[in-house]
């Protein structure tokens, strides 16, 4: 089926979904890109051609690449504009009633044999897949921020999810250049319920005042070999999305202890302050430093 695959649908066009469109244009698909608003697609397609232009200046991207980018885009309101894509990925915000609802739409507009993929990071594949008839189709591609950068994908198989569908995501993630493994359909798959301690034990050093923010992170950056220490990586992937990754995998495992979500953290949610994407997070971002 790989070889059939000539147009990918990616749902929302933020952060992520914007540098999933991006990897997938960069490899030579046509993509369709969806969103609520004009103006918020409007702004993805900009921020998409600003990367991709600083990505072939620093070397990273060939120059004639990156010029056929911005011509493989189409934006749109129109869910009805995926009926000719093969793979459609979703990446809309970590809601299950959402991505349910986005999902049952979907079965009806695009051909039978498309897969539906999810970005989810902590939800359940097989909860998403069950708002469809056709769960077969069904399977988990999550990325991680910044995309086009980072070169881990998890293929995630819910109950129902044919063994196919998810060979062809794994082809197709390594044909984009990703690294792609396999992971169970438990809660934070991989990399998200290994890196709930990483982010819950520190908030729990700074709630107990061993430490300020900034000596964590150069404590774990200098005495653990991290490149970026727990409260910089949550400015980067943006603090509500961090606080909600950590409320889902805390209530699937049923209030485990171990994955109690920060109220510290919760309080930063609500005051606004949610890393890089707002200027000010644990950090304060001005002038692009």
């Amino acid at each position: 089926m790989l070889e059939t695959i000539t147009t990918i649908g990616v749902i929302g066009a933020g952060t992520m979904g914007s540098g999933i469109a991006q990897v997938a244009a960069q490899a030579g698909y046509t993509v369709r890109l969806y969103d609520i608003t004009d103006e918020v697609l409007a702004r993805a397609v900009a921020r998409i051609q600003h990367f991709v232009e600083r990505a072939a200046q620093k070397g990273r991207l060939d120059p004639d690449v990156a010029r056929t980018v911005p011509d493989r885009l189409h934006p749109t309101t129109d869910l009805h504009a995926f009926a000719d894509c093969h793979v459609v990925i979703e990446a809309a915000p970590e809601r299950l009633d959402l991505k349910q609802q986005l999902f049952a739409e979907l079965e009806a507009i695009v051909v039978p044999d498309a897969i539906l993929a999810t970005n989810t990071s902590t939800l359940s594949v097989t909860q998403i897949a069950a708002a469809t008839t056709t769960p077969h189709r069904v399977a988990g591609m999550h990325f991680f921020n910044p995309a086009p950068l980072m070169r881990l994908v998890e293929v995630v198989a819910g109950a129902q999810t044919a063994p196919e569908t998810c060979d062809t995501l794994v082809a197709l993630a390594q044909r984009w250049g990703k690294t792609p493994v396999r992971a169970k359909d438990v809660p934070g798959f991989i990399v998200n319920r290994v890196a709930r301690p990483f982010y819950l034990e520190a908030l729990r050093l700074l709630e107990t005042g061993v430490a300020d923010h900034a000596t964590i992170d150069r404590l774990i950056r200098e005495g653990g070999g991290f490149k970026m220490g727990p409260f910089e990586l949550m400015d980067l992937i943006g603090l509500d999305i961090n606080f909600a990754a950590s409320q889902s995998v805390y209530n699937a495992y049923f209030g485990e202890p171990r994955y109690r979500p920060s109220l510290l953290q919760q309080r930063m949610v609500e005051s606004g302050r949610l890393g890089r994407k707002t200027g000010r997070g644990w950090y304060v971002y001005e002038d692009g430093s």
